[in-house]
């Protein structure tokens, strides 16, 4: 086997073992992808506008 193809081997060794490395990496730190002051926020926004609209429905049914 020449060098250029012992090389070459090896480089393709180490890339199928990098590409097979990807999907398996453990990532420390927070599982969610946003923090929790974001998702307090949103959670606040979409509760509070659907009892807001549910109280302005409740009203104006009672005046039509």
């Amino acid at each position: 086997m020449t060098t250029s193809r012992r090389l070459a081997d090896r480089k393709v060794a180490r890339f199928q073992r990098n590409i097979a490395k990807r999907g398996s990496e453990n990532k420390k730190g927070n599982a969610y992808p946003v923090g929790p002051i974001v998702l307090g926020f949103f959670v606040f926004v979409v509760v509070g506008s659907s009892l807001f609209q549910i109280i302005r429905t409740a009203t104006s049914r009672g005046m039509a």
